[in-house]
């Protein structure tokens, strides 16, 4: 469970900030939350999907595993490519609202919180932000905006009926089969069907070359197989 707390360099003064990679430190999962202008740099290495979340809205995702609990991105020494999402780089900070205010909160709950003399400082001795923090509020700020612009996104998306349920089958050498369930992706023959107009109108508003890093994503798809295969054998 999460514990928020806004930050501050009076009851945050000594705080430090675990930055390895791991799934101790709350590495261990199978997806974040992504936004359209962060495509272009998560395709490089991940899957992007669609996903409903709990609300039943549309959200993209970059994919990390298989299963729950599964990041197959993960080795030894941490992560094994060199682009760290930014829903999982933010971490342990979040952003709250108060009244349209933007306020800068940390999870004192998160197993990035050290508790010791490792980690990261967030303060300098005398009260002020270090390159760390400030760092981790571009982070942040990067982030939120992305997610600010991923509604209207999705609403382009689901206006052209640009989002297609898919299933992922997976054999595996002992012969039994896993499934991956509940994600969409770009309908690329709709896609490829749509008129000049509409095709300018996404172009102007900066969604196609999103779409189109969406659909050369997938090819990591068959990374993900191969990842886990590797892990199981």
């Amino acid at each position: 469970m999460q514990n928020p707390q806004l930050l501050d360099n009076i009851t945050h003064k000594d705080l430090r900030i675990i930055t390895r990679r791991g799934a101790e430190w709350g590495d261990a999962r199978m997806s974040c939350i992504a936004t359209p202008d962060e495509f272009r740099r998560l395709q490089v290495h991940y899957p992007i999907v669609f996903q409903k979340n709990d609300q039943g809205a549309m959200q993209p995702l970059a994919l990390f595993g298989l299963q729950e609990g599964q990041n197959l991105f993960l080795g030894p020494e941490g992560w094994t490519v060199p682009y760290v999402p930014l829903a999982m780089q933010r971490e342990p900070f979040m952003i709250g609202v108060n009244e349209d205010e933007l306020r800068m909160l940390v999870d004192m709950a998160s197993p990035r919180i050290s508790q010791g003399a490792e980690g990261e400082a967030v303060f300098l001795p005398l009260g002020g932000t270090s390159e760390f923090l400030e760092h981790a509020n571009s982070v942040l700020k990067t982030l939120h905006e992305g997610l600010q612009a991923t509604p209207a996104f999705i609403d382009a998306l689901l206006a052209h009926e640009l989002l297609e349920p898919f299933v992922l089958d997976v054999e595996r050498p002992d012969g039994s089969h896993g499934r991956l369930v509940g994600l969409y992706t770009i309908h690329e023959e709709r896609l490829a069907a749509l008129d000049e107009k509409t095709v300018g109108l996404l172009h102007q508003a900066d969604y196609l070359m999103p779409i189109y890093m969406a659909v050369a994503s997938l090819s990591h798809l068959h990374t993900l197989i191969r990842l886990q295969l590797a892990r199981e054998a």
